[in-house]
C-alpha cells in the first residue's frame, strides 16, 4: 500500500508533538485513544466492503493537544445507510471507550490539593458531563476549596472526549453527519443547518474558537452524499445505538474546554472598541 510510509511518517510526528507537549504517558495514552477510534473505522469500513486509507495522523506540536486528529479517507461509494451508520458510529464508540479508561487510570494517578496552591499559570479545563461522572465514581466527593491535578493520561482521556464530542457533531461528513443522516436521510439536512447555527451562536457568545471549526465545516461543505442505497431504512438496533450516540455526545461535549481562554466574539469586539 503506497499511503503507509507516509501513515507510519505522520504517526511518529504525531508521537513526537505529543510527546513534547505532555511526556510520554500523555503521548501513549493519547494516541491510544485516537488510534482506537481510527481503527474502528477502519474495520467497520472493511466489513462492509469499503475501501479505505489507513489513519494519516495530523501532528501539530502547539498547545494544548500537540495534534489535530486523525483521518480516515474512503475509496469507494457507501453502499447503503446500514454501511453508513456503522462506519460513522464505530469510531466514536471505539475512541469512547479508551477515553473513560484513560480517565479511570488517570484519576487514580492524579492527586488532590488545596486551591490556594494551584500555580497561576495552571490551565483550568471545563469538565464535561462524562468526565465528572467518571471522576465521581473514582474520586467521591472532591473536599470544598480543593482541586484535582490531572495526571498526564487523565488529560489524554478528557482530551479524547473532547475529539468523541468534535466528531459526534451533527455535520455534514463528520462522524455524527454520517449517523444522522442514515438515521434521517435528506432531512437530515435540516439538523445539519441547525448545528451551524448552533456553533455560530456559540461563537458569538461563548466561545469565539468554534468560528474557526464553522469556517472549516463551511469550506469543505456541510451537506452529505447520499449512499447508493438511499431508501432501506436502519434497523431497530441500529436506531437505539443511534439515540445513545446522540447522548454520548450531549455527556462529551462542552463548548467553553478551556475556561480562562474562552470569550465570544461578541465581548471580543466589545473590548476592541
Amino acid at each position: 500500500m503506497k499511503e503507509i510510509p507516509l501513515c507510519i511518517t505522520l504517526f511518529g510526528l504525531t508521537f513526537l508533538s505529543t510527546f513534547l507537549l505532555g511526556g510520554i504517558y500523555y503521548s501513549f495514552a493519547l494516541l491510544t485513544v485516537l488510534s482506537a477510534h481510527e481503527v474502528g473505522h477502519y474495520v467497520a469500513s472493511r466489513l462492509h466492503g469499503v475501501r479505505s486509507t489507513l489513519p494519516y495522523f495530523i501532528p501539530f506540536p502547539l498547545p494544548p493537544f500537540g495534534t489535530l486528529g486523525a483521518v480516515i479517507k474512503t475509496k469507494a461509494p457507501i453502499p447503503n445507510r446500514k454501511a453508513l451508520f456503522d462506519i460513522g458510529v464505530a469510531g466514536p464508540f471505539a475512541g469512547l471507550a479508551l477515553s473513560v479508561t484513560a480517565i479511570g487510570v488517570g484519576l487514580r494517578l492524579s492527586h488532590l490539593i488545596p486551591v490556594e496552591k494551584v500555580p497561576e499559570d495552571a490551565i483550568r479545563l471545563s469538565n464535561p458531563l462524562f468526565f465528572s461522572l467518571v471522576q465521581r465514581m473514582v474520586l467521591g466527593s472532591v473536599p470544598e476549596n480543593h482541586e484535582v491535578i490531572l495526571h498526564p493520561i487523565a488529560y489524554a482521556g478528557w482530551v479524547g472526549l473532547f475529539v468523541t464530542a468534535l466528531n459526534l457533531l451533527p455535520i455534514g461528513q463528520l462522524d455524527g453527519g454520517h449517523v444522522m443522516y442514515a438515521l434521517l436521510g435528506r432531512n437530515s439536512r435540516r439538523v445539519f443547518r441547525l448545528s451551524i447555527v448552533g456553533l455560530v451562536l456559540t461563537a458569538l457568545f461563548l466561545n469565539v474558537g468554534w468560528l474557526a471549526l464553522v469556517l472549516l465545516l463551511l469550506g469543505i461543505g456541510y451537506r452529505h452524499p447520499a449512499p447508493l442505497d438511499d431508501l432501506t431504512p436502519l434497523d431497530s438496533k441500529r436506531k437505539l445505538l443511534g439515540l445513545l450516540a446522540i447522548v454520548v455526545f450531549v455527556l462529551s461535549f462542552t463548548p467553553t474546554p478551556f475556561p480562562q481562554w474562552s470569550m465570544g466574539l461578541k465581548d471580543l469586539l466589545w473590548r476592541a472598541r
